[in-house]
């Protein structure tokens, strides 16, 4: 995994937006920038690279992004981006002047061997994108084509799992990965964005087997995620919520973790470092430490604090003393 992040404060005010400029014009997917405020331009984007794929946030001043016909005449990567607003209304100008409206927490899609023109909101902007090579998008052309800008909600099924993989990702600490995970991630990426494309298309039945199995399983891990305050969330209530068996379930999350830790270890474990955030946050230093146990799923207190202690060595007590200096 490759980062580059970039700040137009790093030059003077008045060359700022030229700067924007040539930064964006060297990416992958060039694009021409407009903007009716270009004084002290302000813009900040962090570019992660996983082999063949990419991850964007960028925030910034109003813009107008502008991939004409003459660019891509001059190069073409034959890519598709994805863009996830996460403040802000955006209007894109597609093929065939099509207009469509892109609200926070829609995904829509562009294509790098069309024309389009794509407008911020009237004030400061946050995006995640995502930009893939069509050569990972395992379904037919005439499939991706079909949804070229087209808007899908980021908020539910493939879209949710999309969204939340890219927005903790353009988020993250890369010093926590190897070199190597970045071709990993590329075929989580690749996994999502062709199950998306594919249930857009009502062509669930184009994907591969390991498509689908990868896509169960990161629905699986955002189905644990969002259940963890849950105190019955055990391994027969999550196959049953994705209608497979118990033993289905325990042999797709071997497949995947590959670290011999079972489905209920790695629910413990995610409670309980959800705890020991809770425990150092000195906004909940006044909440007991039995109802921060509670809140992630812990139903007693005796079995909360066992666990805590032999997970990282102290009481969630005298853990939260030495955090927060008590």
């Amino acid at each position: 995994m490759f980062e580059t992040v970039f700040r137009s404060e790093a030059v003077p005010a008045a060359e700022r937006f030229n700067y924007c400029r040539e930064h964006l014009g060297r990416r992958v997917l060039p694009m021409e920038l407009y903007s009716d405020r270009t004084d002290a331009f302000w813009m900040e984007q962090r570019f992660l690279q996983l082999g063949a794929a990419f991850v964007v946030s960028s925030s910034f001043d109003p813009l107008v992004f502008r991939r004409s016909t003459k660019m891509i005449k001059q190069a073409d990567p034959e890519s598709i981006r994805l863009v996830l607003p996460l403040d802000g209304t955006f209007r894109s100008l597609g093929h065939h002047d099509q207009v469509t409206v892109c609200r926070p927490r829609e995904l829509i899609l562009l294509d790098s061997s069309r024309p389009f023109e794509f407008r911020s909101a009237p004030h400061r902007s946050v995006i995640v994108g995502i930009e893939i090579s069509k050569a990972l998008i395992s379904l037919p052309r005439s499939k991706t084509d079909q949804v070229m800008e087209r808007t899908m909600p980021g908020g539910e099924g493939i879209g949710a799992l999309l969204a939340g993989f890219a927005t903790q990702l353009a988020s993250c600490d890369t010093s926590q990965y190897a070199s190597f995970d970045g071709l990993r991630l590329e075929s989580v990426v690749a996994d999502l964005v062709t199950a998306l494309l594919a249930r857009a298309n009502d062509a669930d039945d184009l994907l591969s087997p390991e498509t689908h199995q990868r896509t169960l399983t990161l629905r699986i891990r955002a189905f644990i995620q969002h259940n963890l305050h849950d105190p019955e969330l055990t391994p027969s209530v999550i196959a049953a919520a994705h209608h497979i068996s118990v033993s289905h379930l325990h042999r797709i999350f071997r497949d995947f973790r590959q670290e011999g830790v079972t489905v209920a270890a790695w629910i413990r474990s995610q409670r309980l470092k959800r705890a020991r955030r809770d425990l150092a946050d000195p906004a909940l230093r006044d909440v007991s430490v039995h109802r921060l146990a509670t809140r992630w799923g812990f139903t007693h207190h005796a079995t909360f604090t066992r666990a805590f202690r032999v997970t990282y060595g102290l009481t969630p007590q005298d853990y939260r003393r030495q955090e927060l200096d008590l």
